[in-house]
């Protein structure tokens, strides 16, 4: 139902079927909502007495710690079936935020320096950035923008709704904060979240040069936003689909046989990837979590370029964890926290990213690899770092009774960005400053942007004990995948030979942007 829904965001089928499966996973909520406080009544001695006595009671016993974790904010049956109802009507503003953008808007098209129209849609807006064509850039960029500007009351009065049930839900769970409301909920120390948030503060210096870097080797005067994806030489790469999956899965064959074959079969046999660029299909790309009776599904609008295959791999992370985990736990734990899921898919492309680097020494296709991790970094260790930023002061607003305007938030994110160019780059306030409406979905969901920076952290991490040959280490990676929630996330991160706990692995991650930006630097001085 979701992937109809999202293939063709127009097809009212899709959507109907989509909807009813909503509506029923939020019936399906409220009537189960009385097993929690029930489990609580009968007692934690009781409880820890029948896993003992019973084996068949055994494969409960990571749910129940993690019960009696929570138990000081599961209220009452009567609450917690209220809680549970309101789950269908409070996903209706992420609902209606991502029709409006996927569906509705139409956009005026982008025109190239030849004056040539170009059609702009949620689908082609990404591959249009990465060309060489900085009208088209420009336009393209702006038009996209626009749009949402256009609209800007509707989507900040969605996006304040939303962080008002964040708000309530806190207040009716008796946490002090949303933040500790959310993180609690995933087992995540809130200390992470803020030391994230310290260590990006401090690396700004990096994306400083990165910028100064970029616009010399672009030759312009001025770097503009719309700068930030394009090519640094007008050497093309095409990488067909098959190609793609082909150089993916020479980077992970120290992952063995059966991870690689697994990932192979799907992409080219089993038709797990919905790659074509269509109208009315989602914006962005994404990989569903499935039991263990199917398999995993893709969705993403493939441009036979680096950037598309980077893409996939990540996406192919998704899918193998996915896949891995739901061929390994229960039901109930195949579904992986979110703090865990963006780790198997930028490892994967750093995987990836590492064996192309070391195989493909020509000098144009070194740069365009570089890009291609300068464009994740970018995305993962400086946009959501940034939204977490914007995320964080919105919430606290609400918090405190203020209110929430789009004027408010666009002055936020632009004063947010501005620090993060550091007087490198044009700052166009209101089109910047938008940029939190461009995110229909993550923002939808309670400090998730934070969790991709801990997610590529972590994948670094334990890509380089693959790469450095460490004993054990790809199957530590595999126990990793199949752990799912069985037990706590910074348990599960053990199990990979890491500990996400200590800020170790964040500052070696921005060692590793640190030593691509001087890479590109110095490739593209020559």
């Amino acid at each position: 139902a979701t992937m109809s829904s999202a293939v063709d965001t127009s097809d009212q089928l899709g959507a109907s079927m989509n909807g009813k499966a909503m509506s029923a996973l939020a019936q399906v909520g409220a009537a189960t909502s009385f097993i929690d406080p029930e489990l609580l009544t009968i007692g934690e001695v009781t409880l820890r007495q029948w896993v003992n006595d019973d084996p068949g009671m055994k494969v409960f016993e990571a749910y129940f710690n993690d019960l009696f974790r929570k138990q000081a904010h599961v209220r009452n049956a009567e609450v917690e079936e209220l809680l549970g109802a309101l789950r269908d009507p409070f996903m209706a503003v992420r609902t209606t935020t991502n029709m409006l953008a996927n569906a509705d808007f139409q956009f005026k098209p982008a025109k190239d320096s030849k004056g040539k129209k170009v059609a702009l849609t949620q689908s082609t807006f990404d591959a249009i950035l990465n060309t060489s064509d900085r009208k088209a850039r420009q336009t393209a960029w702006e038009n996209y923008n626009d749009k949402y500007l256009e609209f800007k009351n509707t989507l900040a009065g969605n996006l304040a709704v939303s962080i008002k049930q964040n708000v309530f839900n806190m207040k009716a769970r008796k946490f002090n904060s949303s933040l500790e409301s959310t993180l609690f909920n995933g087992n995540v120390p809130v200390e992470m979240f803020h030391n994230l948030l310290e260590i990006f503060k401090k690396n700004l210096p990096l994306w400083h040069k990165y910028w100064r870097i970029r616009r010399k080797a672009l030759g312009v005067k001025t770097l503009n936003p719309y700068d930030v994806w394009a090519p640094l030489t007008t050497k093309k790469h095409k990488v067909p689909f098959e190609k793609a999956v082909e150089w993916i899965c020479e980077g992970l064959a120290p992952m063995g046989d059966e991870y690689v074959e697994t990932m192979r079969k799907g992409c080219l046999q089993d038709r797990w990837v919905d790659w074509a660029p269509n109208a009315g299909k989602r914006q962005g790309a994404f990989s569903t979590r499935v039991p263990s009776d199917t398999h995993p599904f893709i969705l993403m609008s493939y441009t036979d370029d680096i950037g598309s295959m980077s893409t996939l791999s990540h996406e192919l992370g998704h899918s193998m964890h996915a896949y891995y985990a739901s061929r390994t736990q229960p039901m109930y734990y195949y579904l992986y926290p979110s703090i865990i899921a963006e780790t198997a898919s930028n490892f994967n492309q750093a995987m990836a990213r590492a064996h192309m680097l070391k195989t493909n020494p020509d000098k144009y296709f070194q740069i365009a690899l570089l890009e291609e991790a300068m464009d994740n970094f970018h995305r993962y260790f400086f946009i959501m770092p940034t939204l977490a930023r914007f995320e964080l002061e919105t919430h606290q607003r609400i918090e405190k009774g203020q209110a929430l305007t789009a004027d408010s938030m666009i002055e936020l994110m632009a004063d947010l960005f501005s620090e993060g160019y550091g007087g490198e780059m044009n700052l166009d306030r209101e089109r910047v400053g938008i940029t939190w409406a461009t995110f229909t979905t993550h923002l939808y969901i309670d400090y998730y942007t934070f969790q991709y920076a801990i997610g590529i952290s972590a994948a670094n991490a334990i890509a380089k004990r693959i790469l450095d040959g460490t004993p054990n280490a790809a199957q530590d990676h595999i126990n990793f995948l199949k752990a799912g929630s069985s037990m706590p996330p910074m348990e599960v991160y053990k199990t990979a030979g890491i500990d996400m706990t200590s800020t170790k692995p964040i500052e070696d991650a921005f060692e590793v942007l640190g030593d691509y930006i001087d890479r590109l630097g110095t490739l593209t001085s020559k």
